[in-house]
């Protein structure tokens, strides 16, 4: 089911047209990047036996919080802390898909 709901998000985004103002890519880069994350730390306690979907629920709706208030702060301030937050979880990405690769090949 989660592979069907994957595909369908998918196609649905190759068929339908839409544009994001310019004032939200900043806000939509974190908030995909966040949600990625999300996805391979609760994929890595999946292949580990520890995922709780509370704790990856938990953990998705908190980092896109802080990424967006942290590109919100930013943007006030005239500084683009998005960065902060980019690095962040571009680290995190990379960590969790390295420890998922070294899980899967044992």
């Amino acid at each position: 089911m989660p592979l069907f709901g994957l595909l369908l998000g998918i196609l649905l985004g190759l068929l339908v047209r839409f544009e994001i103002p310019a004032v939200y890519a900043r806000y939509l880069s974190v908030a995909v990047l966040a949600a990625l994350d999300s996805s391979f730390g609760g994929l890595r306690a999946l292949i580990e036996r520890s995922f709780s979907s509370r704790i990856f629920l938990s953990g998705f709706v908190s980092n896109t919080i802080l990424a967006a208030l942290i590109t919100f702060l930013g943007d006030r301030m005239g500084v683009n802390l998005y960065l902060a937050a980019v690095v962040a979880f571009g680290v995190r990405l990379f960590q969790n898909l390295a420890a998922i690769r070294r899980l899967l090949i044992k």
